[in-house]
């Protein structure tokens, strides 16, 4: 397997975006290693992506969580929401509903670049969940997510956001990747695969790395690189290769607004 090792430079949620447009063409069809192709023509955006630019855009216009979420659900119809949101994104009137599906922390990274302090973090990752993603569970997964974007990107060691993830969510990070693979199917809940997209990142060498391992679970692979791509991203950093190439397959809106961002928060 070969890992690319150029010059890295922060693009704050573009991590998320990679590991999304990597993992979609084994969304459905699970691997077990992480000897594949990188992008092939296969390779898209899905709703991971189109849903944390959604976040990003929310933070960068004070609009609601909610509001950009049924926005760009409008605007990307197609994009492969599950079935709980298709109903509420389709209705203004809808209630949250009550999720742990990993969908709250696919979302999430940008709170991780945008704002300052962890307890803020933590708060809005908290909001940006409970508009659909309301049940406990839910709301764990995107600050767990949000919580090791911020601590990455500010200095902290894994085995820092390993002590933090554990002692304030409770997840068991202390498995291995060989320990869980063997056993590891496709799970959408919070609780049975952001740990698991954690402890990718907590083995990673890169971004790259990162990716490459959570897909090799053979999960919810599109999101699990997502998560893992995001932490990844704010630890390590981003090949300038990998990040012109993910702006490439992005669409003029959703390049756009990664864009102005980046720019917003470049630290």
């Amino acid at each position: 397997m070969k890992i690319y090792h150029t010059i890295v430079m922060s693009y704050h949620m573009i991590g998320a975006l990679f590991g999304d447009i990597v993992g979609s063409v084994f969304e459905g069809h699970p691997i077990k290693h992480a000897e594949f192709e990188l992008f092939s023509r296969f390779s898209r955006f899905t709703d991971d992506s189109v849903l944390t630019v959604a976040t990003a855009d929310a933070i960068m216009t004070g609009a609601s969580y909610a509001e950009k979420y049924r926005e760009y659900y409008r605007r990307y119809p197609h994009a492969g929401y599950g079935g709980m949101f298709h109903q509420w994104a389709g209705n203004a009137g809808s209630a949250p509903y009550g999720s742990f599906g990993n969908g709250s922390a696919m979302r999430v990274s940008p709170i991780g670049w945008a704002f300052n302090d962890l307890e803020t973090v933590l708060s809005e990752a908290k909001k940006s969940a409970a508009v659909t993603h309301n049940h406990p569970e839910g709301i764990k997964g995107a600050q767990a997510t949000a919580a090791s974007v911020f601590l990455a990107r500010t200095g902290a060691t894994k085995e820092d956001i390993k002590s933090f993830i554990q002692s304030r969510f409770g997840y068991d990070l202390s498995r291995t990747l060989d320990e869980i693979r063997p056993w590891y199917s496709f799970d959408i809940t919070c609780q049975g695969s952001v740990p698991e997209s954690i402890i990718a990142f907590l083995e990673s060498e890169s971004c790259e790395d990162a990716i490459r391992k959570a897909i090799s679970l053979g999960g919810d692979a599109d999101t699990q690189a997502c998560i893992a791509g995001s932490i990844a991203e704010a630890y390590f950093g981003l090949p300038v290769a990998f990040a012109q190439k993910v702006l490439e397959m992005l669409d003029d809106h959703l390049r756009a607004v990664t864009l102005q961002f980046q720019k917003k928060f470049m630290r």
